[in-house]
């Protein structure tokens, strides 16, 4: 199994680079730093959320809702700001309500026996629904400049803004150290172990004492803490949300980790190749203006980016049950 991720993501990286090499060569202007800061800039919340659905994806399951979960957590953490709420406990009380949200999902997998599929859209109906009715379908700005709170949004600003040569995403920046951080919990923890038990074989994990519960709802509260500091990190970056906002979101980031390697039948996996898949995603929508394509386009070549990634899994998944 590692050799495969190993190769998995090998292929990942050397279509980075080639597609990195395509837009620079054919795209006026685009082989710049200035280009390079925009790519980390849109692949940091869109990160936060593959590092999270990564778990699920390993244990087997899907995650649909991260997206809405992503924007509801923001509105509602923007209602909180307008009624007078500190910003501090605005911000904690996103992130409770994203663990919160993981956790039903996790529970209506794990013990309602739900397929994940459907628990997770029903839960983005939900979300999506409710962003609408707590907000009265307006937009919610959060406080930036001189306002009260606005070292919330400072904290997303870009580091050594200002300096020569300097002005690195913040977002960007926590997006690797949480990247290291999760890493080392799947792959030198108890709990990622058990986590890659669960997809390898659930009923053989069952049989050897993992508490497949526990686990398997673990991995759906890792979702769910990571799609709410997404909707922390673009409602500080953007400011103004609207409930529509986050459509798609989830695509974007499942579309990264299944090309950085994660199988979606589940038990293989690793937070660098999601990463690799999510700034291959990231150069995808910033490089198609540069070559005269708008960013919709995205979604078409996206798509079949993705069916390829998943028929190699399938093929080396039938290769290695023949050996």
């Amino acid at each position: 199994m590692k050799k495969t991720i190993k190769t998995q993501k090998f292929v990942a990286v050397l279509a980075l680079i080639l597609l990195y090499a395509f837009f620079s060569f054919f795209g006026a202007n685009f082989f710049q730093y200035s280009t390079l800061i925009s790519i980390f800039d849109s692949a940091y919340y869109i990160g936060f959320m593959a590092i999270g659905v990564t778990f699920v994806i390993i244990t087997g399951g899907i995650d649909l809702s991260i997206g809405t979960v992503c924007i509801c957590c923001s509105l509602i953490g923007g209602v909180l700001l307008k009624k007078g709420a500190p910003m501090a406990v605005v911000l904690l009380v996103i992130l409770l309500l994203g663990v919160l949200l993981g956790l039903a999902n996790g529970l209506m997998v794990s013990i309602m026996g739900l397929p994940a599929f459907i628990a997770t859209l029903g839960t983005m109906m939900i979300t999506r629904g409710f962003g609408s009715i707590v907000t009265g379908t307006a937009s919610i700005t959060y406080p930036q400049g001189t306002d009260a709170g606005a070292w919330f949004h400072n904290i997303f600003k870009f580091k050594g803004e200002g300096l020569p040569g300097a002005g690195i995403p913040t977002g960007f920046i926590l997006l690797i150290v949480l990247a290291v951080v999760m890493s080392i919990i799947l792959n030198k923890t108890r709990p990622g172990r058990y986590i890659l038990a669960l997809g390898s074989n659930k009923e053989a994990a069952r049989l050897s004492g993992v508490n497949v519960v526990k686990w398997e709802t673990l991995a759906y509260i890792f979702s769910g803490f990571f799609a709410a500091l997404a909707g922390i990190s673009y409602a500080a970056v953007y400011s103004t949300l609207m409930p529509g906002t986050g459509n798609g979101f989830e695509l974007d980031a499942i579309a990264g980790v299944v090309i950085g390697g994660t199988s979606l039948s589940g038990g293989m996996g690793s937070i660098s190749g999601t990463l690799i898949g999510v700034f291959i995603m990231a150069v995808l929508k910033t490089g198609l203006p540069f070559v005269g394509l708008q960013p919709h386009y995205q979604l078409f070549i996206t798509g079949f980016v993705l069916i390829g990634a998943v028929f190699a899994d399938v093929l080396n998944r039938k290769k290695a049950a023949s050996v």
